[in-house]
């Protein structure tokens, strides 16, 4: 069912999926990849996992697709966060869902947001990562001239906070700049895979200064003794399998890692057999912790 709650006065529009019981259920919150909407991935994982009976919650966040919030197409890190923990609070006040049993999973870049989520809020009692990005600027320092990155992004802001428009960018692109390019971004987000009346080819240019900036690997330092699964494929080029690996080695027990043969980052976003081996691990171990 179209649901709709708000985060900070912000208007945020998702789907509830029930299963079919007559107790309350096991809930989730999904959060998905950077530009996603909610008919894309999160959509299709929250529908399987309702299958497999949890109460599901995929939404749009704060500027993107349905949900309100300005300017449109901006990674706003403090403010997905922000988001989450209405998401909870809106699950927590349904008939439907057990509130003392609720999970947090996060695919792609959710991965990261939904670790450094339930690392400190005490109402979340489990993790699941799929595919996950678990960002921090260490990393992403000894991946680029970072200093240069900052003060191309810092300049394009300057302009902003003096009256500018806001600068966009492609989403994605064969060829050329955006923010995800490359031929394998492009082949769920530029064809057919994709399809999605809500989601738009752009993001800000602001965007990837929070990419390279935002630290969501600390959540993996906080989260204990609540437990966490990671599920990653064993080639990666977008979310690499180290950064799956120093997540788990940061992490406390109860832990399970759970590599899937999967040969592209975008195999998890839709298909088979990795989303359902990756619905399945993940259904396993939230049945067993909530």
């Amino acid at each position: 069912m179209r649901i709709e709650f708000a985060a900070d006065g912000v208007p945020l529009v998702g789907e509830l999926r029930v299963p079919d019981s007559t107790e309350p259920c096991p809930a989730l919150v999904l959060t998905g990849p950077f530009t996603g909407v909610r008919d894309q991935v999160t959509g299709l994982y929250a529908e399987r996992l309702a299958a497999r009976g949890f109460v599901t919650l995929a939404f749009d966040h704060r500027n993107w697709g349905e949900s309100g919030g300005e300017p449109r197409c901006h990674e706003d890190p403090q403010g997905k966060l922000h988001d989450l923990r209405a998401a909870v609070s809106f699950l927590r006040s349904r008939p439907e869902a057990d509130g003392e049993r609720i999970g947090a999973v996060g695919i792609c870049l959710g991965g990261g947001y939904a670790l450094k989520f339930a690392a400190f809020d005490p109402r979340v009692k489990a993790f699941a990562g799929i595919a996950g990005a678990y960002n921090n600027p260490y990393t992403m320092r000894a991946g680029m001239d970072y200093q240069a990155a900052l003060a191309s992004y810092t300049a394009v802001l300057e302009r902003q906070d003096q009256g500018g428009p806001v600068a966009y960018i492609p989403a994605v692109a064969e060829e050329g700049e955006a923010a995800m390019p490359g031929a394998e971004p492009y082949a769920y987000y530029g064809t057919a895979r994709s399809a999605s009346a809500h989601w738009a080819n752009q993001v800000t240019s602001a965007s990837v200064r929070e990419l390279i900036t935002m630290d969501n690997m600390m959540g993996a330092d906080f989260l204990s003794p609540k437990p966490a699964l990671l599920v990653h494929g064993v080639a990666d080029r977008f979310c690499s399998p180290e950064g799956a690996e120093e997540a788990f080695k940061r992490l406390d027990e109860p832990k399970k890692l759970v590599w899937l043969d999967a040969r592209e980052h975008i195999d998890l976003y839709d298909r088979e057999p990795y989303v359902t081996q990756a619905v399945e691990a993940t259904a396993e171990f939230l049945h067993a912790h909530l």
